[in-house]
């Protein structure tokens, strides 16, 4: 089946709101589809796998903002680095060194935003909101030279009930004005949240949402 990638980003285009970013999640999709998504202006790419993303971007232009949204270990973070330009997956402290140490290396500032677990699967990484609040307030943030926290990202649980997704958000956006009044008021930089999917993100958008991760709806369904 032919997908028409340029239409469907126009229409997905048409229902954000004015200052939401639309990540268009590429992982397992080849690059042609890419190159289509690119005729038709989209910037933003979401990869999940290192190598994936390192490929990707060696073959496609060097103005594609490439998005990493998997989980992250720490021994890729070296191989990450080079090519992207946010990370949106930081679960752990010690990941956010390893992150600022290797972007040190290489004399570079990398954007990421701290992933909250607030969905009801346990398979989800990140923080809860306390463990992110508490990591904010400790100070340890201030000491990381080569990383600039962005903001938030999260996922919600994978279930039809929309109320459900919409409290799981409203967590997440109440977390994020809570530290922006009050360890980072004076943060301009702390400035997005990125959550919401090809099923739930008009929901994120109206929970507070700045970045949309969406894969399906544009490319379809993932080839494996």
């Amino acid at each position: 089946m032919n997908i028409d990638i340029k239409a469907r980003l126009e229409s997905i285009r048409s229902t954000l709101a004015d200052g939401v970013t639309l990540v268009a999640v590429s992982k397992f999709h080849p690059l042609e589809a890419l190159r289509e998504a690119y005729d038709a202006g989209q910037r933003d790419f979401g990869e999940s796998r290192v190598q994936e993303l390192a490929a990707k971007a060696a073959a496609m232009p060097a103005d594609v903002r490439w998005h990493f949204i998997g989980h992250l270990q720490t021994n890729k973070v070296r191989q990450l680095l080079p090519s992207v330009y946010l990370i949106h997956s930081i679960d752990s402290l010690h990941l956010l060194q390893t992150v600022d140490r290797e972007a040190r290396r290489i004399d570079k500032t990398v954007d990421v935003l701290l992933q909250l677990h607030v969905a009801a699967e346990e398979t989800k990484f990140g923080f809860s909101p306390d463990e992110c609040a508490r990591l904010v307030e400790s100070g340890a943030l201030s000491s990381l030279a080569n990383v600039r926290v962005r903001g938030l990202m999260a996922m919600a649980t994978n279930t039809d009930n929309f109320a459900q997704v919409e409290a799981e958000f409203r967590r997440v956006c109440d977390l994020f004005n809570s530290l922006k009044a009050g360890p980072l008021y004076d943060n301009p930089e702390f400035s997005e949240i990125s959550m919401g999917m090809s099923d739930d993100y008009p929901i994120a958008i109206r929970c507070g949402s700045t970045m949309v991760r969406i894969g399906s709806s544009i490319f379809g369904e993932r080839q494996y």
